[in-house]
């Protein structure tokens, strides 16, 4: 089978093998192929409400390049779910047109609540017996930010997403090249109001375990445990305090983008970004009262595959 999360920053493949019938329910997945690029579909949505022509043309590029890996490796299944940019965007019916030319299916633009469902299938499966449920899960993204709350067994008990994620909020706030403290000020105020209208509807603050996804929290895990490069095998089911997430996240806002780019874990897609989607982090965790995270390299995606079995 082949998933594919089409976001507000990233577009990604996972082409794997489901577990056979006789497989026990923590049985991983036999993953073939998972890749990442980022295409920034959601470039200026928050201010114009549509998808910029070169945004989406550099989509197609990639899911061009994603289809053929998928003709490759003889997927039988195809699923791709696009989330906050092509929910908000008024002429949504270019990009499907684009998708359905290029992949041969359509995208399913999925509700929030749907995108936190299948982020919670793919981030709990597999968490280390130290991840106490019930878990917070929270999946930050370039243009929103999901809040599921649950445990294996039982599921998700509660779910939303809010409008705040790495892209909006540097659209939005953090103009400066390092950010001003007045912009970081106002991102920080946008979030945490989000944050707590989040936390009234779902209750996060009663969870033992917060699991971080997407790729601003693995970024700001790579950059707290001071990796060499980006490492998903080090950074999947790593544990990060409070205070190291608050030291990264003052650093990353504190720097240019060009000193961003030369920090070894830094994918040159998320350099200008990073900070808003570090204090959206920064900001969950004061808010919830948590004291540490546990970042997940499997989400969405993987929640996309396991709905296929």
């Amino acid at each position: 089978m082949a998933a594919i999360d089409c976001g507000t920053n990233s577009i990604r493949l996972l082409v794997a093998d489901l577990p056979g019938p006789d497989a026990g329910p923590d049985s991983p997945l036999g993953e073939l192929v998972r890749r990442l690029e980022i295409v920034r579909l959601g470039q200026g949505v928050d201010r114009t409400g549509r998808l910029a022509p070169e945004a989406i043309e550099r989509t197609r590029v990639v899911l061009a390049s994603y289809a053929a890996d998928i003709e490759k490796l003889g997927a039988e299944r195809v699923r791709m779910c696009a989330t906050s940019a092509s929910r908000d965007a008024s002429n949504a019916g270019d990009f499907r047109a684009m998708v359905e030319q290029t992949l041969g299916v359509g995208p399913e633009v999925v509700t929030g609540d749907e995108e936190a469902r299948l982020s919670f299938t793919g981030a709990v499966r597999g968490l280390p017996a130290d991840a106490q449920p019930p878990y917070l899960v929270v999946d930050i993204g370039g243009g929103s930010t999901e809040f599921v709350v649950g445990t294996r067994e039982g599921g998700v008990r509660a779910a939303i997403s809010v409008d705040v994620g790495c892209v909006r909020m540097t659209e939005r706030h953090l103009h400066g090249d390092p950010p001003g403290l007045d912009q970081i000020a106002a991102a920080q105020a946008d979030i945490a109001a989000a944050v707590d209208r989040a936390l009234a509807a779902v209750p996060g603050r009663e969870a033992a375990t917060l699991v971080g996804l997407a790729g601003s929290v693995t970024t700001v895990v790579a950059v707290a445990e001071g990796l060499p490069g980006y490492d998903p095998e080090r950074i999947h089911h790593a544990r990060v305090s409070y205070d190291e997430v608050a030291r990264v996240t003052a650093d990353l806002l504190g720097k240019s983008r060009e000193q961003r780019l030369a920090i070894p874990a830094m994918h040159p897609g998320r350099a200008d970004v990073i900070g808003a989607g570090a204090l959206v982090l920064r900001v969950i965790m004061e808010r919830a009262g948590m004291p540490s995270v546990v970042a997940s390299e499997h989400d969405i995606l993987d929640g996309i595959a396991w709905s296929l079995a």
